[in-house]
């Protein structure tokens, strides 16, 4: 089934602004407008949360904006430079989410991803860290998904908070209680509509089409039939001049499986002697196959290195063949290097002497293009006294930073991701536990080493400046190894709350 996901950036303008004019930027909780022009008349095109708390609105002269707040500040219209900007973070999601994006101007980017939020860890997942990582951009943003464009569209604009999932065949119900203005309306129309006493989506949707399309022409029944999924919709991806990419059409359109993996060989070998003409190799190939019905199917592959070989990439690709739905016919198939990095020819030597470290990336990229990428990493050592912050998760072929665990301790085979509470009986202040309570169960300590002291990171926040902990290894009566620690120093309350936590199994 297909689903759609809809990013609103109701602060594109102002955000922008921010971002382009770095350290001159007007402080954050400085109210901030954006002014263009409607003929004669300057009024206000964009205006950020904080004028907007105050009063100002989008369409307001600009003239009454400047009155009605003190302070404000105001900067010119850039439309094309706006839309160049959205155009470029398109591009950005284009190489990170899914194979299916366009720019939904003025605010907004329409993203199909079909068959491709396994790979994120889901819908919730992949929406939470699309919002996250344009926060962290100073970008606001809501997201919504559902089964069709009109429906992520409204989802995202009237109710996500900050994002919204559409249960999969959802039909009409999720946004027939939603104001007409989130139908992707001609502007005009809604309020002509409202005249006529239509508030709601379900309003228009029960109406007959024929006085409607009379009064209103066919826009208005053609976004209501593509929300409500009775039409198709299409997208139209948007395509970087220098995206290396190869096409097929067919005179009669295919569908059996056989057929389609023929052709994905014969688009992988013409892919790939492109990438050679460049020096490149693929990191993410994007198979998109256009349907006689105007819907399209994406495949998308990811690579831990950059790759050319013909016979990897088809069997790749070729794995996942049964998630592309022909329906009546495939019409095109576009394969697209999404992503290409510099791939020199290197000479293969082979020694009788020495030998050759093998190659896993083959099963690297077989495993991760089943289960996801974030599935599937290795853990590398940070440099951090404190534990739970001494590892981090790394890409499974990432290089090695040099970097090395401390050795003067022994640390546990399995760290809990987050330390937890246990009951015990212990002398203060340096003397380990003589039993201790976890989970319910009674554990008395045969033997005991320690502690190890470590110190709290006060260059990262001042609660830490005084903060100690006092580890223990400890080996209960069945053989049973722990890591034990107290929080604090056992003497002084403000070093910790003198506390025992496990953090850790050994073997």
């Amino acid at each position: 089934m297909r689903r759609v996901v809809s990013l609103f950036l109701p602060n594109w303008s102002t955000d922008r602004l921010r971002r382009m004019t770095g350290d001159k930027a007007p402080p954050a909780e400085a109210p901030l407008i954006v002014v263009g022009r409607d003929g004669s008349r300057r009024i206000v095109t964009a205006a950020d949360a904080a004028a907007t708390a105050l009063g100002v609105r989008v369409g307001m002269p600009a003239a009454k904006a400047q009155a009605l707040v003190a302070g404000l500040a105001v900067r010119d219209a850039d439309p094309v430079g706006e839309a160049a900007a959205l155009d470029r973070l398109a591009l950005w999601i284009l190489q990170r989410i899914a194979p299916i994006v366009a720019a939904d101007p003025p605010d907004g980017i329409v993203i199909d991803t079909t068959g491709a939020e396994h790979l994120h860890g889901g819908e919730l997942a992949m929406l939470d860290g699309l919002v996250g990582r344009l926060a962290m951009s100073g970008v606001a943003a809501r997201v919504a998904i559902a089964d069709t464009w009109g429906a992520a569209h409204a989802l995202a604009r009237f109710v996500a908070q900050p994002t919204a999932v559409a249960p999969r065949g959802h039909g009409a119900n999720v946004i027939t209680n939603l104001p007409i203005e989130a139908l992707r309306l001609p502007r005009g129309i809604p309020a002509e509509l409202r005249l006529l006493g239509f508030d709601r989506v379900g309003d228009v949707a029960v109406q007959p089409r024929a006085p409607l399309a009379l009064r209103f022409g066919p826009e208005l029944g053609r976004r209501l039939d593509a929300a409500l999924g009775r039409s198709v919709d299409p997208i139209e991806p948007i395509r970087p001049a220098e995206l290396t990419e190869v096409r097929r059409l067919f005179a009669e359109p295919i569908s059996a499986a056989e057929t389609i993996g023929r052709y994905i060989g014969k688009l992988v070998e013409a892919l790939c002697a492109a990438l050679e003409q460049k020096g490149q190799g693929a990191r993410r190939l994007d198979l998109i196959c256009q349907r006689v019905d105007s819907r399209a199917q994406a495949v998308r592959v990811g690579m831990a290195k950059p790759v050319r070989d013909v016979k990897r990439l088809t069997r790749l690709l070729c794995d996942r063949i049964e998630t592309i739905d022909p329906g009546f016919g495939i019409e095109a198939m576009t394969l697209c290097a999404t992503i290409a990095e510099r791939l020199d020819a290197r000479q293969i030597v082979t020694s009788l002497v020495e030998e050759v470290e093998p190659d896993i990336s083959d099963l690297i990229d077989t495993l991760a293009n089943r289960v996801g990428e974030r599935a599937l990493y290795r853990a590398a050592p940070v440099m951090s006294d404190v534990p739970e912050r001494s590892v981090c998760r790394v890409p499974a072929l990432a290089s090695d930073s040099g970097t090395s665990w401390p050795d003067a301790w022994p640390r546990p085979a399995r760290l809990f991701l987050h330390p937890e509470p246990v009951e015990t009986i212990a002398l203060l202040p340096d003397h380990p536990p003589v039993s201790f309570t976890w989970r319910g169960v009674r554990r008395r300590v045969k033997r005991a080493d320690g502690p190890e002291r470590v110190f709290g990171e006060w260059w990262k926040r001042d609660a830490e400046l005084a903060a100690v902990r006092d580890y223990y290894r400890v080996e209960d009566e069945t053989g049973e190894r722990y890591w034990l620690f107290r929080a604090g120093d056992g003497e002084d309350p403000t070093t910790g709350s003198q506390r025992w936590f496990i953090h850790g199994i050994f073997g």
